[in-house]
């Protein structure tokens, strides 16, 4: 009987240390997924501002404009996948 009390126990304590460690886990990507977010939500201000800059200082083509505004948010994105992956 004693036995079977403790290997029961043994068992219900790697459950507890196994689902322990997939929560750290899981929160732990919440919290670069959250990183990235706000890395990518970053990103969309200075690509706006990037672009109003440029026009203001005309100095390039709208067109032009338009491709710095997507060069910073493609910089922005692999930053953000840097963090996530």
């Amino acid at each position: 009987m004693a036995t079977s009390r403790a290997g029961r126990f043994c068992v219900a304590v790697l459950l507890c240390a196994t689902t322990l460690q997939g929560w750290a886990a899981v929160t732990e990507r919440a919290e670069r997924r959250q990183q990235a977010r706000e890395v990518r939500q970053e990103t969309r201000q200075d690509a706006r501002q990037t672009k109003q800059d440029c026009r203001h200082a005309d100095q390039k083509s709208n067109a032009g404009c338009r491709q710095d505004k997507r060069h910073t948010k493609q910089q922005g994105r692999e930053r953000a996948r840097d963090i996530k992956y």
